[in-house]
């Protein structure tokens, strides 16, 4: 199968052609990857792509995949209800 179709991020739709060719470039982390192609910040958060994209950085530098740091998750302090940002609230509480 030809690695343009083979997708690993459904989220943000990136091929495993697209995680290799930015290894190739030097991107060797899985916040590089993050940063430059979206991988993990999908509905997902990683939890469907970030093992794979860290086995693939593994397999790259030939190392242990537990030897590759997962990315950083950032989660939301607090939900935000959407009738406060329709109203233009600006209240913190």
């Amino acid at each position: 199968m030809n690695k343009k179709d083979i997708i690993i991020c459904r989220c943000e739709d990136v091929s495993l052609q697209q995680i290799h060719d930015f290894l190739d470039q030097g991107y060797i982390t899985f916040e590089d990857m993050k940063r430059l192609l979206r991988v993990g910040m999908g509905p997902c958060q990683a939890n469907t792509c970030g093992h794979l994209i860290q086995r693939e950085i593994a397999k790259y530098l030939g190392v242990k995949v537990e030897d590759v740091p997962v990315h950083k998750v950032r989660p939301m302090a607090m939900g935000v209800p959407l009738k406060s940002i329709a109203r233009g609230e600006d209240d913190e509480n």
